[in-house]
């Protein structure tokens, strides 16, 4: 049984170092926040560990949608919920790059350099964050739609996001309105795409090729690791 349980984190090693050090990283993030409003007895940037916490739930949905892939009997049953809930909530993940914004303002309390090293760690493991769910999701497209499908989904995801990063800080609207007042982000939307503004426009591709050349960077990076792997073996 221990020989079992130690082949099976053998061969998830990988995997489990990437929750580890994600869960780490979240961990530090949120201490330092609860550090500075201890410190300064101010609540500056406290939401901001809400919002990693949205940002964690696309990276679960993905996990539960990928670990049910590998079970044909399931693929097309509780797949489509799952991926639906992911590709709502993912934007949240990408959207914390857009609390930098705060270091605008006039802070208080504490040095701008730890304002930085706090605002740095939130978006740097939100982007993470969405960088795995993503990767998790495009394999499933690629290994059922295949290779081409799985790279426009990649596209389409990328532009989506974009979009609703945009809806959440401009707009101000959040994940669950679409529960709450579906009507309302409709016609919200209908009325951005009849007369969209520069300022949508420029943020979407921006924001839109950022957002790619992060996950190819990373995704090109674990393929060199694989390559470099299976070089050595040879």
């Amino acid at each position: 049984m221990t020989k079992k349980i130690i082949d099976i984190l053998k061969r998830n090693r990988y995997k489990i170092a990437i929750f580890g050090l994600l869960t780490l990283a979240s961990a530090i993030s949120v201490f330092l926040v609860v550090a500075r409003v201890a410190v300064s007895d101010t609540r500056r940037f406290s939401g901001l560990i809400w919002n990693l916490f949205l940002a964690w739930i696309p990276f679960v949905l993905a996990y539960v949608a990928y670990a049910f892939s590998w079970r044909r009997a399931w693929l097309f049953l509780i797949l489509p919920i799952t991926a639906v809930m992911w590709l709502l909530f993912f934007p949240n993940a990408p959207y914390i790059l857009t609390d930098l914004q705060h270091l605008a303002s006039e802070s208080s309390g504490a040095p701008l350099w730890y304002d930085v090293i706090v605002l740095i760690w939130f978006s740097w493991t939100g982007t993470l964050l969405g960088v795995v769910s993503l990767y998790l999701m495009h394999d499933i497209v690629q290994r059922t739609f295949g290779r081409i499908t799985g790279w426009v989904f990649i596209l389409v995801v990328s532009s989506a996001s974009s979009f609703g990063v945009y809806l959440g800080r401009f707009v101000r609207f959040n994940s669950w309105d679409i529960l709450n007042d579906p009507k309302e982000i409709v016609m919200t939307i209908l009325g951005l795409a009849i007369d969209p503004s520069l300022r949508l426009g420029a943020f979407l591709l921006l924001y839109t090729i950022f957002f790619l050349f992060v996950y190819l960077t990373l995704y090109s990076f674990g393929h060199l690791l694989q390559e470099q792997t299976n070089h050595v073996k040879e």
